[in-house]
């Protein structure tokens, strides 16, 4: 099943069960996938870009989660975290801190890294092998941690 009949029917179950935020999300993540279509110019997008745009999406929000706990809304900090794991329901699994070191120490191998120099070539490498299974942060952190040691 693809993401937007899962979306669709997942959409169709909120409404029977009057789930107001989750039909909200899907909504909103419906559009997300359907204005990417048009802007790239195809009647469907392919798995890895419907990943793009879930990625996009969440990140958003946890930017937003970051600026509204700074801000002290607490009424806001609840409504994005509940999105948050909306939008998550749609990610793939995420990769554990392990697998994702592991991940992290043989593209440095691969691509002949030894200092930070060379930061840009490596997350070049590896974002498209972790998209969507972790967060870019995350990676950025560990590469860092590695190629410093």
């Amino acid at each position: 099943m693809g993401l937007l009949e899962r979306l669709n029917d997942d959409m169709k179950q909120a409404m029977k069960n009057k789930e107001k935020e989750k039909l909200s999300v899907i909504r909103m993540l419906k559009a997300a996938l359907q204005n990417e279509a048009i802007k790239l110019g195809k009647s469907q997008l392919s798995e890895d870009e419907e990943l793009t745009v879930l990625s996009r999406e969440l990140k958003q929000r946890k930017d937003s989660l970051q600026e509204f706990e700074n801000a002290g809304r607490s009424d806001l900090v609840e409504k994005t975290k509940a999105e948050i794991q909306i939008v998550e329901l749609y990610m793939p699994k995420q990769l554990t801190e392990e697998e994702l070191t592991q991940i992290v120490k043989e593209t440095i191998a691969e691509v002949g890294a030894t200092s930070k120099a060379d930061m840009g070539k490596v997350m070049g490498a590896i974002m498209p092998k972790v998209k969507g299974k972790a967060d870019g942060s995350l990676v950025n952190k560990l590469v860092q941690q590695h190629l410093s040691s």
